[in-house]
């Protein structure tokens, strides 16, 4: 009989994947399981006293789940006095109350980066339910009832752009959506944040008083309140061998603003930042303020203040272009039924809002993406504003 054969058995790791930086096991990516088992989650994590104008806050959101979305909320007053003097709100009020809010995770510095007014922009062209038709709001001493970018729920306390202001306390309650995930139904972009490795970072920067009241005499005003940090997160649900079960989160969902300043009547290009590959641009949109601060001004999206507005990449390629700023206004409008370019002078090319997969702008493939801005009229010192709003990898691969 022949002697028996020792055999030498080799235990073979799992595969693994690596998602936003963190190792996982590829058998733990799972969509479908995954929404099928999660739990979703609405979190207050932060509430407390704000810092005060010109300071900043910063918030270390705890390390669970998988983070889709924050909620910040604003709650306090403006209180005017006026001794002496005039008191007016400029146009970075209300909602550049949040002049700066940067979201850092993972080791990614700034995954989103910009201000509270280019956030309530981007919840206009990404939620389909959003519409501020009959929400009444103080613009410029007027009231208007769309293009406010407001809830009903909100209160400015008072008017974008109001002058002569009287002596009062005013009530504020002001909210602004931090889309970490760029959908929140598949959770594309969204955060793996159960890991005592990760880092979740939300600073923000308040804009100083000067930037946000003009004041004559000895008139002041004093915004206290409290901020929120909300988060919406989903749970980790476990599979029948007690692994965990994940979507798949390979890449990270980025809001990115720019400034560029000393632009000048007539045809201007922008090239657009960080272009590179990996990277997939879903929607830009821009706005130009004129005027010296604190009494800066956005210019209405129309043919009175743009002529031909356009994006291209290479040489000279232009698949989009228009004649003015009136067409752009009209095709946001009829995309998001919401007036973006009226009050606020929002215009946005927008690649995700139709087909993504189809329309989305490879940064790798389309080289030196820019923006064509040409500005009539001569305004005074114009600046634009620019967010990128893109998709790109976060170290997927085994």
């Amino acid at each position: 009989m022949s002697p028996t054969a020792t055999v030498s058995q080799k235990t073979t790791p799992a595969p693994q994947r690596y998602m936003q930086g963190i190792a996982v096991p590829a058998s733990s990516v799972r969509p479908m399981d995954f929404m099928a088992r999660t739990r979703r989650q609405t979190i207050l994590e932060k509430n407390q006293a704000f810092a005060g104008l010109g300071l900043t806050d910063t918030f270390e959101l705890k390390k669970s789940g998988i983070i889709a979305g924050i909620v910040i909320r604003f709650v306090g007053n403006v209180v005017i006095t006026l001794p002496t003097g005039t008191a007016a709100a400029t146009f970075r009020w209300p909602y550049d109350l949040m002049k700066a809010l940067r979201f850092t995770a993972n080791g990614q510095a700034n995954i989103i980066n910009c201000s509270g007014l280019k956030l309530k922009a981007r919840q206009a062209t990404a939620t389909p339910a959003a519409d501020d038709r009959g929400v009444s709001q103080s613009f410029n001493n007027a009231t208007i009832n769309q293009g406010s970018l407001a809830l009903a729920s909100e209160s400015w306390g008072v008017g974008a752009g109001q002058t002569a202001i009287s002596a009062g306390t005013y009530p504020v309650d002001l909210e602004w959506f931090v889309p970490v995930a760029e959908d929140q139904v598949d959770l594309n972009g969204a955060i793996f944040a159960a890991t005592s490795s990760t880092d979740l970072t939300v600073s923000i920067d308040w804009e100083s008083a000067a930037n946000l009241f003009a004041l004559t005499g000895t008139a002041t005003a004093v915004v206290t309140g409290n901020v929120s940090v909300t988060v919406q997160k989903y749970t980790i649900p476990l599979g029948p061998d007690g692994e965990i079960i994940v979507p798949d989160l390979s890449t990270f969902h980025s809001l990115i603003q720019s400034r560029y300043a000393n632009q000048a009547s007539g045809a201007n290009e922008v090239r657009l930042i960080g272009q590179g590959a990996g990277k997939t641009l879903l929607r830009t949109y821009f706005q130009t303020y004129t005027g010296a601060a604190p009494a800066v001004t956005p210019l209405a999206l129309n043919d009175v203040n743009y002529g031909e507005l356009a994006w291209r990449y290479g040489s000279n390629e232009t698949p989009e272009d228009v004649s003015g700023g009136q067409i752009l206004r009209y095709i946001n409008e009829q995309t998001y039924n919401v007036d973006l370019g009226g009050k606020w002078g929002f215009g946005c090319w927008d690649f995700a809002a139709s087909n993504a997969f189809r329309d989305a702008v490879d940064m790798g493939s389309a080289a030196e993406l820019r923006l064509l801005i040409t500005l009539l009229g001569n305004p005074t010192t114009p600046a634009f504003e620019v967010v990128q709003e893109t998709i790109f990898s976060a170290g997927a691969g085994g």
